[in-house]
């Protein structure tokens, strides 16, 4: 391809908007050019490096027996109510009616859309598994679109799905798929980062996200660098610590009934340690959360007498429940453990009036013994051993007594109260320990790519998908998820690959592999330049020939900007030999010029085999 024939459409600023990198460089270098917020059209160069990541991505996932299929954007609201996540995804889905009055979605993912595919043709467990995939455009209505293509309104997303007859053909599939994200990402020139990560909203029993390291990632991790365990901050589990009183020992167990204590004007953690002069290890906080949309069992004999829980009217979950969480006074509640504890879709801590009509007194007050919802204990209080028995992890602790002005002491978990559900809520922070080896961990941000869910039947469940199994009888399978964000792992290509010139494309990635910039292309200079250039094409090799009438300086700027691997400068002074120039190299190497095509080949395919390699 000649310059000429081409659009190039370089800049010299980016936008003053733009502030990471690869949302300056998309957009200097002629990448991609912004519509609207959160709304990016792909120019012609940027358009190519997209496709070549979704080829890498089609070639892995068909290389494990994956079919392509296409769904519909726009999908009818039904299939959405009958999975139950019409009421739980939230504002961030864009919901038309069409003229007929029938709710539409804008597809945010394609969950519900594939289950009522296959659904419709599924008759046997000979036909398990269905291994689909597609790469298609979705939309969620961001909050707050920023960074460019990192985090859009729309974007291009590849999703795979998988419907297996059990749990160990899932485990198969989702393996096949953990093996085909590594070599994607490798491929494409990424370091990842294998996490374990929270379900969120997509619900299902596992999931494991692919993170690059990033300064400007929405996600912490947590990370042990003698082990390699790697979980995101909303998953990740610590070893438990020992509470322990104020000389520093483990806590010992009190015979002595809990009493009152009258505690006027203590009302924070820090009040408590003044004024009790103790340690914060030695008192509980409770804290009363509200949660939308709970999936666990809150029948009225679990849930108490004093609220009559209903069902929404698929009977899939409960709209709203409160709860009282226990934690450790110098610990913080992670809600998003907490809400997949509840198979909640949201957590907020309950406002005033809430506060007070399910505890009887206000924050700063509350307390396990008189709250009036059910009870979740932090393993830091509690925990659960093998045989399912509760055991105490704090004795003789301090907490709100349940009526302003007053704490209580000398409190004894499970003598004094009794979890209606123990879990893991804790926020893990940098220090905890690993606890797999029980090294202290370190923290870093990071971006997500991919991830990759073991759903179950959350799916085929609520949307009714039955086969017949081995015997004849009916048979709920079972599914499995693989995302991969398109968009955002070519902005991150930029990001890991970048100076202060401009892009550094990979070469699997880079729009063209090779420019070819003849100081002038006339003479001698363009018949040597159409030569290389028409022995490079012929050879199979993408070629930019720079025939445009501009400075050199120009001409370099902008290859350099744009991010091509491999530069062939062609000038009068340095004939018969012309500059062989790889884009991360400082200084460029004179060769001879009839011999500049077969190096650049060689350059480009071991370039190529090198990501390729096993």
């Amino acid at each position: 391809m000649k310059t000429s024939q081409y659009y190039i459409s370089t800049l010299r600023e980016a936008p003053s908007e733009a502030v990471i990198a690869s949302h300056k460089l998309m957009l200097r270098a002629g990448m991609t050019r912004k519509l609207a917020n959160g709304l990016y059209t792909y120019l012609p160069l940027g358009l190519r490096s997209l496709n070549k990541v979704e080829k890498i991505i089609r070639e892995e996932w068909d290389n494990i027996g994956a079919l392509e299929f296409k769904p519909t954007v726009i999908q009818p609201g039904e299939i959405w109510k009958e999975s139950g996540r019409w009421d739980t995804m939230g504002a961030q889905m864009l919901t038309p009616k069409n003229r007929a009055e029938q709710d539409m979605v804008v597809s945010p993912t394609a969950e519900e859309a594939y289950t009522a595919t296959v659904r419709d043709g599924l008759t046997s467990y000979k036909q398990l598994p269905v291994n689909l995939y597609q790469i298609n455009t979705k939309y969620r209505d961001e909050i707050r679109p920023r960074y460019g293509v990192m985090r859009g309104r729309e974007f291009l997303m590849a999703d795979a799905y998988t419907m297996n007859a059990d749990d160990a053909s899932l485990d198969e599939s989702y393996n096949a798929y953990e093996k085909a994200y590594f070599r994607i990402f490798k491929r494409l020139g990424l370091k990842i980062i294998p996490v374990k990560a929270d379900s969120g909203a997509m619900g299902g029993s596992g999931s494991e996200e692919f993170m690059v390291e990033s300064p400007i990632g929405d996600d912490t991790l947590i990370i042990c660098s003698k082990c390699g365990y790697a979980a995101n901050v909303e998953k990740a589990a610590c070893a438990p610590d020992v509470a322990t009183g104020n000389d520093g020992k483990p806590q010992i167990k009190t015979d002595l009934p809990y009493e009152d204590v009258a505690t006027p004007n203590v009302f924070s953690i820090a009040d408590m340690e003044k004024f009790f002069n103790a340690s914060p290890k030695t008192f509980i906080k409770a804290l009363i959360y509200q949660a939308k949309n709970v999936g666990i069992d809150l029948s009225s004999d679990k849930y108490g007498k004093n609220f009559k829980l209903v069902k929404d009217p698929a009977g899939n979950h409960y709209p709203v429940a409160y709860f009282c969480v226990l934690i450790r006074a110098d610990l913080d509640v992670n809600e998003a453990k907490l809400a997949s504890a509840l198979k909640a879709s949201e957590v907020v801590l309950a406002d005033d009036n809430e506060v007070l009509q399910y505890a009887g007194a206000p924050h700063g007050f509350v307390g396990p013994i008189s709250a009036k919802v059910p009870l979740v204990v932090d393993y830091s209080v509690v925990t659960t051993a093998d045989d399912g028995s509760f055991v105490s992890q704090m004795h003789d602790a301090i907490t709100g007594a349940g009526k302003e002005g007053f704490h209580i002491k000398h409190v004894e978990p499970l003598r004094d109260f009794t979890p209606f559900l123990n879990a893991d809520v804790r926020v893990v922070k940098e220090g905890d320990l690993c606890p797999n080896c029980g090294n202290p961990f370190h923290t870093t941000k990071g971006n997500e790519l991919g991830h990759i869910f073991k759903l179950g039947q959350k799916y085929t469940k609520s949307m009714n998908v039955t086969c017949l199994d081995v015997n004849g009888k009916a048979m709920t399978p079972t599914m499995g998820c693989y995302g991969i964000g398109v968009d955002r792992t070519l902005a991150s290509i930029i990001e890991e690959h970048h100076d202060d010139k401009g892009i550094i494309w990979t070469m699997s990635t880079a729009p063209f592999q090779v420019c070819i910039v003849p100081i002038k292309y006339d003479g001698q200079m363009k018949e040597v330049a159409d030569k290389i250039y028409d022995e490079l094409t012929r050879a199979g090799i993408e070629v930019l020939l720079d025939d445009r009438n501009e400075r050199p300086g120009v001409k370099f700027a902008d290859m350099e900007l744009i991010g091509i691997p491999l530069r062939i400068t062609v000038g009068d002074k340095s004939l018969p030999n012309v500059e062989f120039k790889p884009r991360d190299a400082a200084e460029a190497e004179l060769i001879p010029a009839e011999k500049a095509a077969a190096k650049a080949e060689k350059f480009v395919r071991d370039a190529l085999a090198e990501l390729n390699a096993e």
